[in-house]
């Protein structure tokens, strides 16, 4: 049996802090921690990763935390400034890691976290190795068990704010479902599991690591209940297991890792003084990582600038001018008011399709005579409506793109921060190879356009791929969108000139959704500020 090396920390107020000198352990001493495979464990008995990601909602008694994460808020270059805040969860199985996550998740109370389970990221078994499992001879507990690399790739991804698919492994197949899940990055990533701090290169990318230790009697009883009441297993067989791989297995390859902690939590989730202190140095880190949207700012960048050559608007004919003098009058009814913006919407997407990528193709007509003409050069168009004005569009595109597919993103925006908040998407499978035309009814200062155009580029939406289609913008909004994006093809009817201290496009058009749908606009509204979706 293993003996736990001195830990050289001092207990603080009910936790272990390691000294500042990062005596009694370092990430060289990993090496010993990967010895070859010894015993083999049996398999578990749950048939899918438990990815605490989902369900992507954690209610709390103050708030809802979207445990699914978002794509984090970017300055007016569109890029992101600070990276997120990773928590690494160690501990061993049972120890409470879960229970301490949620609990830090409540006491940091931020609407937007990711919670990341080890669970999820078990290597496919090949022939050989199902045998092995078959016959419980394959050490599920043993680091070389993890797909670190996929790992890596995925944490890394995530704190730098970029969306990812986790894998959803099945222990019934010892292989990877087809579907697997879309998370975001957040401010905060919590990543929990047993071999949280095996792997030198995940251990870079952890701010805060935190070891769970509970007594092995406690972890015990908690495997017992787990196990006989959820999957139906008898006391005998659970205690063997334990006695011959878990405990070796914890003793082997977890305890050592607490050398490698910051904070060592002695009692789980109910150390509520040591969860305190995490709360306390987490919010200190958030505090120095936020960033603000200046509307000032931005509002004053580009002043005297010309308008830049991705901007395309709409020839302004007798006929645009006089749909427009429709609208903009506020006197116009919402019957006409519907009729005439649906016609400047087919004009604006019939303009925008002519930017797509064609090719020659040659036809034969009736007349059996060739005709040498244009056709589409590209896999698919997908259309992108920012909700709710944004989906009024949609039927423009539909119209004139046959079987086109549609997604939805909600952007909102937060009264007490000022900053866009992503809150629903919903995006067609495969997009990344699609060329997206981004509807949205009015662009004043550009942020929600931005931060849509930041979620499709995460969702690995090249960037000249895409298409802003409006009705109208001001030219802040355009100078946004086309510093921060300088491959994004704008395409509007028209641009105002200002916008005033509110935000709103002068001369304008007022609030586009309400005068649509019919509904009243609150005192503060914003051309840009999404209200509830429609659907």
């Amino acid at each position: 049996m293993n003996t736990l090396p001195a830990y050289s920390g001092a207990r603080i107020s009910g936790c272990w802090a390691l000294r500042s000198d990062g005596s009694g352990g370092s990430e060289g001493s990993l090496d010993r921690l990967l010895p070859t495979v010894s015993t083999g464990l049996s398999p578990r008995k749950r048939t899918t990763s438990q990815c605490k990601s989902e369900p992507p909602l954690l209610r709390t008694s103050k708030r809802t935390i979207y445990t699914a994460g978002r794509p984090p808020w970017y300055n007016e270059h569109g890029t992101q400034s600070k990276e997120a805040f990773v928590i690494g969860l160690c501990g061993g199985s049972a120890s409470g890691k879960t229970t301490v996550a949620r609990k830090i998740i409540e006491a940091l109370d931020v609407p937007w976290v990711v919670l990341l389970s080890m669970d999820s990221f078990y290597k496919v078994l090949s022939q050989e190795q199902q045998v092995l499992a078959a016959s419980n001879d394959y050490n599920f507990d043993h680091p070389d068990a993890f797909d670190f690399t996929l790992l890596v790739h995925t944490l890394r991804k995530l704190k730098q704010g970029k969306s990812v698919k986790i894998p959803v492994y099945d222990f019934t197949t010892h292989g990877r479902q087809k579907e697997w899940k879309t998370v975001y990055g957040a401010s905060v990533i919590i990543f929990e599991g047993i071999m949280s701090f095996a792997d030198k290169e995940l251990l870079k990318l952890l701010d805060m690591k935190i070891f769970v230790d509970t007594d092995s009697d406690i972890r015990l009883v908690r495997r017992l209940r787990r196990d006989i009441t959820e999957r139906g297993r008898d006391i005998e067989g659970v205690i063997k297991q334990y006695n011959k791989f878990v405990k070796p297995a914890f003793e082997q390859y977890i305890e050592p890792t607490m050398r490698l902690a910051d904070i060592v939590v002695p009692r789980g989730g109910g150390n509520m003084v040591a969860i305190d202190l995490i709360v306390q140095h987490v919010h200190s880190q958030l505090e120095e990582r936020k960033l603000r949207w200046d509307m000032a700012a931005l509002a004053s960048a580009h002043q005297a600038q010309p308008l830049p050559q991705t901007l395309s608007v709409l020839e302004s004919t007798p006929q645009v001018r006089g749909m427009h003098t429709i609208i903009r009058n506020k006197e116009t009814s919402r019957d006409e008011f519907i009729f005439y913006s649906k016609r400047l919407m087919r004009l604006l997407i019939e303009r925008a399709l002519s930017f797509l990528p064609s090719q020659t193709h040659i036809v034969q007509t009736p007349q059996g005579q060739d005709y040498e003409g244009r056709t589409f050069h590209g896999k698919r168009i997908t259309g992108v409506s920012i909700l709710r004005a944004g989906e009024t569009m949609e039927p423009a595109l539909r119209a004139v793109c046959k079987d086109v597919r549609i997604g939805k993103i909600l952007i909102q925006t937060n009264q007490d921060t000022g900053e866009p908040e992503l809150h629903y998407l919903r995006l067609p499978k495969d997009i990344s190879e699609d060329h997206v035309i981004l509807m949205d009814c009015t662009v004043s200062t550009g942020a929600a356009a931005m931060m849509a155009v930041r979620v499709l580029l995460d969702h690995d939406v090249q960037e000249d791929k895409i298409l802003l289609v409006s009705l109208l913008m001001a030219e802040m909004g355009v100078h946004s969108v086309a510093y921060a994006f300088p491959q994004v093809k704008i395409i509007t009817t028209a641009v105002d000139k200002k916008v005033n201290d509110l935000f709103h496009i002068i001369p304008g058009i007022g609030n586009f959704g309400d005068r649509y749908f019919g509904t009243d606009a609150p005192p503060d509204w914003s051309d840009e500020e999404m209200d509830e979706p429609s659907y």
